[in-house]
């Protein structure tokens, strides 16, 4: 039995409360795990982004006055 049969036979054999309860961990868990992908994904973008945006010629837009 792998680990997913493990886990469907357990929580059928939780009454209906709890098994909300599981549902509501693996949501977590898999928000949990797209959040550590988009935050990897922006640590890319932005070393990417430093190599384009931090150079001499684009410091003189640093001064341009906010309307």
């Amino acid at each position: 039995m792998n680990t997913s049969e493990k886990i469907v036979d357990n929580v059928n054999r939780l009454p209906e409360s709890l098994q909300e309860e599981v549902l509501d961990f693996t949501y977590f868990l898999i928000q949990k795990i797209e959040k550590g992908e988009l935050k990897s994904l922006s640590q890319a973008q932005q070393s990417s982004m430093d190599v384009l945006w931090d150079n001499d010629e684009d410091e003189v837009w640093n001064d341009v006055p906010a309307r």
